[in-house]
């Protein structure tokens, strides 16, 4: 378990709602969001497959979070109701995880804290599938993954290859806005230019790099990142529509940097990791947004 010395152990509390003028006040941008993290450090419990542990614990120390694994039964969900934000990551999903990914969703949507679900493969592979479908009903803030896999969690197609997306960006829109709706969450669709949907918005994030696609955990660890800014754009009143757009735009970031000077995948992993720990606000006010 990698974690900061002092720990808040006292949930988030959702952010009042605003009433008046007040309320049509712009989100703070992604940079703000990007301070916000570094400077609050928030708690991420982490449920996610063992594949991609090491790789996303790093990624979130890096960008100022503090990462903690604890996927056993008993102990995920204290431990998610006590953290500033949860992921649940469904890579692995061995019988314990799967119990402990239930509680743990259970427990963070009593305390009011944020989590994000990412269906890896769902559509193609019958447990997870199930599992993925039970977990929406603890209502996540954010679902994130490939195209392939938000259709399939939408009930709109039968999944891709694994981690792999068979399906376009574009084309998964429909089942975004569908599954947002459905489940009040915010969507993210990875992809070359990313796509993040609220039922009633749609951003575009671009910039990026073909290499976090030749390494193990580039997906994985950017839905640990999103719950980490979920907690840091609560701290600031930014949405899940807005944090989730900025997480987006600081991981595109961050790839984008390493790219330039990695060698290739074998190199990449220590890159990125420095760029996110070096990344600015002008870094991020580069990656295009529409």
């Amino acid at each position: 378990m990698a974690q900061h010395v002092s720990v808040n152990t006292q949930p988030n509390e959702p952010p009042p709602q605003s009433t008046g003028p007040a309320a049509a006040a712009p989100s703070p941008g992604p940079a703000a969001v990007l301070e916000s993290l570094r400077a609050e450090g928030p708690l991420v419990a982490c449920i996610t497959n063992a594949v991609v542990t090491n790789f996303t614990a790093n990624v979130l120390l890096a960008a100022g979070a503090a990462p903690a694994m604890v996927d056993v039964t008993g102990e995920a969900g204290p431990f998610a109701s006590a953290a500033s934000a949860l992921l649940i990551n469904l890579g692995t999903p061995q019988p314990e995880q799967r119990a402990a990914a239930v509680e743990a969703a259970t427990a963070a949507r009593m305390a009011g804290v944020p989590w994000v679900l990412d269906p890896v493969a769902v559509g193609t592979l019958v447990h997870r599938t199930a599992l993925a479908q039970r977990l929406l009903e603890e209502r996540p803030t954010v679902i994130r993954g490939n195209a392939s896999e938000i259709i399939a969690l939408a009930g709109a197609g039968a999944g891709g290859r694994g981690v792999e997306t068979t399906a376009a960006v574009e084309t998964a829109l429909d089942a975004a806005r569908s599954l947002a709706a459905r489940t009040g969450a915010v969507v993210a669709i990875s992809g070359p230019v990313d796509a993040v949907v609220d039922g009633a918005r749609v951003s575009r994030v671009g910039g990026g790099s073909v290499l976090l696609t030749r390494v193990t955990g580039g997906g994985c660890a950017l839905g640990a990142l999103a719950a980490g800014f979920l907690a840091a754009g609560t701290a600031i009143g930014t949405d899940a529509f807005a944090a989730t757009v900025a997480c987006h735009a600081a991981y595109s970031a961050a790839a984008e940097i390493a790219a330039a000077t990695a060698a290739g995948p074998g190199s990449f992993p220590p890159a990125f990791l420095d760029a996110l720990y070096a990344l600015d606000a002008d870094d991020v006010a580069r990656i295009p947004i529409s």
